[in-house]
């Protein structure tokens, strides 16, 4: 019993150092604001604006073919809703790169790669 409890501590340590060394982290629930579009998103993050680029996609922009509808998937799936960023550090235009969970699981990157 005494050696179960010396061995869990240790473990959630190493499981803490290994996520910083990759440099993902995990934020807290933050509500969807606004669909930007099709790959980025604004959040309500510690009660101000953020915005998140979906780490891994990207969309044609609204004015091109494709883009509108890129922008009304981002939008069915997440605005107004609770999300959970996984986040990667910020891109050249200070946005946060992540992944986007949403409290059932779904991966949002993926569930757009795979709506196309």
């Amino acid at each position: 019993m005494g050696v179960e409890l010396i061995r869990k501590p240790t473990v959630y340590v190493f499981a803490f150092l290994l996520q910083s060394e990759v440099g993902l982290a995990v934020d807290l629930s933050s509500q969807v604001v606004s669909v930007l579009g099709g790959d980025t998103i604004e959040i309500l993050h510690l009660n101000q604006p953020e915005r998140v680029r979906l780490y891994g996609i990207d969309c044609a922009e609204q004015g091109p073919a494709f883009g509108t509808r890129a922008k009304q998937a981002a939008s069915a799936l997440v605005f107004r809703k609770d999300v959970i960023p996984q986040t990667y550090g910020k891109d050249t235009y200070k946005r946060t790169l992540a992944d986007v969970l949403l409290p059932d699981g779904i991966n949002v990157n993926q569930a757009l790669v795979k709506e196309g």
